[in-house]
């Protein structure tokens, strides 16, 4: 398993970048979102990479993080959620912005993506909707390990004599949205409803830190009445 590739920029195209690894060129499938963010060619660049196997065709898809490589694999575990439709979710929304639309049911915000009807919009929304959480948790423990060379078993082919770009960290929101989810999980609370009301919290004030979140959440949690 191909896990990340760092190298070179040799050509960027609509849907595609082509990187140049020890002289041997990847082809690497990025959404809009990802390929706006990649230097021009000659430049370096690294990629996070989900390699899909199938019988008369290999193909590398490429994430600046970890955190949406793993929102990637769960789109792509939804009847009918092909890899492009991941992308192209992915690309419209952000990992973050998968994160909070599926936690709260937003399926209206899936369907904002190309290619993707409201069937299947609600169909992501609700077969994933109990992983969300537990995806949110995750975010700080993603970006820390967002500078590791591999997860577990997967290959890494790094160029040496072109450093590689340090892929870009996911935003500062997600760890104050995880610590937050972490903080009213010792309280007790129960992971979707605290996900739910994290992500309400962080919609409505985007630069809010964990202390400001955990407070908006007790109140939105709080009983009524």
């Amino acid at each position: 398993m191909i896990g990340r590739i760092s190298g070179r920029v040799d050509f960027r195209g609509e849907d595609h970048v082509l990187i140049d690894v020890r002289g041997v060129g990847y082809i690497v499938y990025c959404s809009e979102r990802t390929l706006a963010t990649l230097p021009g060619p000659g430049e370096a660049a690294s990629l996070f990479t989900d390699l899909v196997v199938r019988e008369d065709l290999l193909q590398l898809f490429g994430f600046p993080t970890l955190l949406e490589k793993e929102w990637h694999r769960l789109l792509m575990s939804v009847q009918g959620v092909g890899a492009k439709a991941s992308l192209a979710v992915l690309g419209t929304l952000g990992a973050e912005g998968v994160s909070r639309a599926i936690t709260l049911g937003d399926w209206n915000a899936v369907k904002a993506a190309k290619g993707i009807g409201p069937k299947t919009a609600q169909r992501i929304v609700n077969e994933l909707k109990d992983k969300a959480p537990a995806v949110m948790a995750q975010g700080v423990a993603l970006a820390q390990s967002a500078g590791a060379p591999a997860l577990e078993a997967e290959t890494v082919i790094e160029a040496p004599a072109a450093p590689a770009a340090e892929p870009a960290a996911p935003p500062s929101s997600v760890s104050a949205q995880a610590d937050a989810l972490s903080a009213l999980a010792n309280l007790g609370y129960a992971p979707g409803d605290a996900a739910a009301a994290v992500a309400r919290a962080a919609q409505e004030a985007p630069e809010a830190g964990a202390p400001d979140l955990i407070r908006a959440a007790l109140r939105a949690l709080a009983p009524k009445g």
